[in-house]
């Protein structure tokens, strides 16, 4: 445990560290590891945030310290239909395929579980605008590691963000953590001011 954290980082994304570190929050990173399958009857949003809220619980369950917990999770949408993390190259190419020339959504939750364990939850929603993608960018991309640990198989800091035309929303959100939201709920948890 680093000594001076602020908070526990329920979460192996080095993206979301990276943003906590940009707004001047000290935390210790714990990797949870929970079953990140949709339910029947859930709906996007109850998945993203059941998510953020599972993390966050399992974060706490693991970790010895008196300090808060925040989990996130983030999803991308197309047509109603949740694109995660591809399993493989040819998977990570039929999804970029799909999100090529058109706008999809980015959900991205997160929960604070506070020291008293009262429960601190919001939600981004942005949308993420495609050009044509061309199909030889789209298998050279495909085949670095880029892809593999993000939603929808691209990163908006990534490779694939020369073919951005438009975003909505939160940056940082579509990366994974939405600073807006994830500062109001630090506020809520006292963790700052």
């Amino acid at each position: 445990m680093k000594q001076n954290s602020d908070l526990i980082l329920a979460s192996a994304s080095p993206r979301r560290a990276e943003l906590l570190s940009q707004i001047g929050i000290r935390y210790t990173v714990i990797v949870c590891d929970i079953d990140e399958n949709c339910l029947d009857d859930e709906s996007p949003v109850q998945h993203v945030s059941r998510l953020a809220r599972e993390k966050a619980a399992a974060g706490r369950e693991m970790s010895a310290a008196l300090l808060p917990v925040l989990g996130a999770d983030t999803i991308v949408l197309l047509d109603g239909e949740i694109l995660g993390k591809p399993v493989d190259q040819d998977q990570a190419q039929q999804m970029l395929r799909r999100l090529s020339g058109r706008t999809h959504q980015v959900l991205s939750a997160v929960s604070v579980l506070d020291p008293g364990g009262s429960i601190h939850e919001d939600l981004n929603a942005s949308a993420v605008t495609f050009a044509d993608i061309p199909s030889a960018f789209i298998q050279s991309y495909c085949r670095s590691a880029e892809p593999m640990d993000k939603a929808g198989a691209y990163a908006v800091q990534g490779m694939t963000a020369r073919y951005i035309t438009r975003l909505d929303g939160s940056y940082s959100g579509v990366m994974g953590l939405p600073l807006f939201e994830t500062g109001r709920l630090l506020q809520a948890a006292g963790v700052i001011e």
